[in-house]
């Protein structure tokens, strides 16, 4: 991610906010197809700790987050390829068949270790900037584009996201979060899942799944799923 689209994202946050702009506006209305294991297999969410320590606001759709918005649709509108004949070698890649051998293999562990292979699996993959790999200053991956070009912050958080989806893991336990690193003074992105009261973060910047309770150099701004977005802001008693 890079300073000027974060600000950008973040005053748009803003100016939803106080217009009162229903995301229903934007006339989508976005799931996947059904993932491989019931979702009620996994715990329901009954509240949401806060991230990083910052107040959140919920919104119902999508705001004003259009690059998630086609993610969502173009990934629901290509996932019947995962699973097409395909012949290793130069000019043709079984990237997303391997994807999904791998996600099989998943199938059945505890939730703890799904996250950390995801994590970890997404991880293997280099990070190259959005200029540089496509030649605009922002672009958002579907799995597919990720697994040919690599990718950038919010890439990788997209893959693991799908990934989990995949393994029947609800969308309310998700959220793609947006963010400002404090240390590093630039904005990032990761994937958030809460399970047993606690938010847990997969980050392409951690070898290991971690706590967000463990983490105090990330500032949220927004957060995203398929149904709802969050705009967080700093607590009033807090420096």
């Amino acid at each position: 991610m890079h300073d000027g689209r974060f600000r950008s994202v973040a005053t748009s946050a803003r100016r939803v906010q106080r217009l009162g702009w229903v995301a229903a506006a934007l006339g989508l209305v976005l799931a996947l197809p059904a993932p491989a294991r019931a979702e009620s297999a996994y715990p329901p969410v009954t509240s949401y700790p806060p991230i990083f320590g910052y107040n959140e606001v919920e919104k119902d759709g999508l705001g004003p987050f259009k690059k998630w918005a086609v993610v969502l649709e173009r990934y629901a509108a290509e996932r019947n390829i995962e699973m097409d004949p395909c012949e290793s070698g130069l000019f043709k890649r079984c990237d997303l068949q391997d994807w999904r051998k791998f996600l099989a293999g998943l199938q059945g562990k505890p939730l703890m270790d799904k996250l950390a292979e995801v994590n970890d699996y997404m991880n293997q993959h280099r990070y190259i900037t959005d200029p540089v790999n496509w030649g605009v200053p922002d672009y958002w991956e579907v799995p597919r584009e990720f697994f040919n070009k690599d990718g950038d912050c919010e890439d990788y958080a997209i893959a693991k996201y799908f990934s989990l989806r995949h393994l029947g893991v609800p969308a309310d336990m998700l959220r793609l979060v947006v963010l400002q690193d404090e240390n590093l003074r630039v904005p990032h992105a990761i994937l958030v899942v809460y399970v047993n009261g606690a938010a847990l973060v997969l980050d392409n910047q951690f070898g290991r799944v971690v706590s967000a309770d463990r983490i105090s150099h990330y500032r949220p701004i927004y957060s995203v799923n398929e149904n709802h977005w969050w705009l967080h802001a700093r607590p009033r008693n807090r420096g």
